[in-house]
């Protein structure tokens, strides 16, 4: 057998050894923030309550973790979500409810489907806070890519 002969064998095998270990390579870690006011609701809020919430997102496992920090607002947080899609002053469904403790700051996770990860990174989700006092919303902010 010619040396030679081997040779798109090893070649093909090079190749998909590399497009195995690169990947991993190609997973990246979103970093979005949401600036929440009453201002943002629909129909806007006159509230002293605001806050910030800082969210990395993993593209390969579609991991979205997230930190909300807030204050002011008229009650307890009553219920919080994202919200989505929709663009900035529309309202939408409930995609994802921040569960367990909604004290600020609030801590959590979820995985998103294919959808959901598109429509967040499109910028097409918001975060919503809702108190006894307004049940709609009291404050509200879209989530977008940090800077």
């Amino acid at each position: 057998m010619h040396p030679f002969s081997r040779m798109p064998v090893v070649a093909g095998m090079a190749v998909s050894a590399l497009l195995l270990v690169s990947s991993p390579l190609l997973a990246e870690s979103v970093k979005l923030a949401a600036m929440l006011d009453g201002a943002q609701e629909s129909p806007p809020v006159e509230t002293d309550g605001k806050g910030m919430a800082e969210l990395t997102f993993d593209t390969e496992t579609k991991k979205l973790d997230w930190t909300v920090d807030y204050s002011g607002l008229s009650g307890p947080a009553a219920a919080a979500h994202f919200h989505g899609p929709a663009d900035k002053g529309a309202n939408a469904d409930v995609a994802v409810p921040l569960q367990g403790d909604l004290a600020s700051p609030i801590k959590g996770e979820a995985t998103l489907t294919d959808a959901q990860a598109a429509d967040l990174l499109a910028g097409r989700y918001y975060l919503n806070i809702h108190t006894a006092a307004h049940q709609g919303g009291e404050i509200r902010g879209q989530v977008e890519k940090a800077m």
